[in-house]
């Protein structure tokens, strides 16, 4: 092998285990996850809404995250917080510690 092609492969290898690592990274935060199956089978975020602003919550953003439904909100004494649902029973999910 020339010492072109041994950089070449060098280069390549870095750039290949950069992907892996960014498609990993960009899943899930691993604080909260959720066995919830199909998508089909997900309650509608504006259920989870509607359910937390009747108890007070300021929702600010819902997005998915390990399976789970991530709400940044203001929680009824407007402290702010990040907290889990599960997509199929909007049943509060326990996080991990940080």
């Amino acid at each position: 092998m020339t010492k072109s092609n041994a950089l070449w492969t060098v280069c390549l290898s870095g750039l290949v285990g950069l992907a892996g690592l960014s498609a990993t990274s960009a899943q899930a935060t691993g604080l909260a996850t959720c066995d919830s199956g199909p998508k089909s089978g997900w309650q509608p975020v504006e259920k989870l809404e509607a359910q937390l602003k009747e108890k007070g919550y300021t929702v600010r953003r819902i997005k998915e995250d390990g399976g789970c439904y991530e709400v940044y909100a203001l929680d009824d004494k407007g402290q702010r917080g990040e907290f889990y649902f599960h997509p199929v029973t909007l049943a509060p999910v326990p996080i991990k510690a940080r």
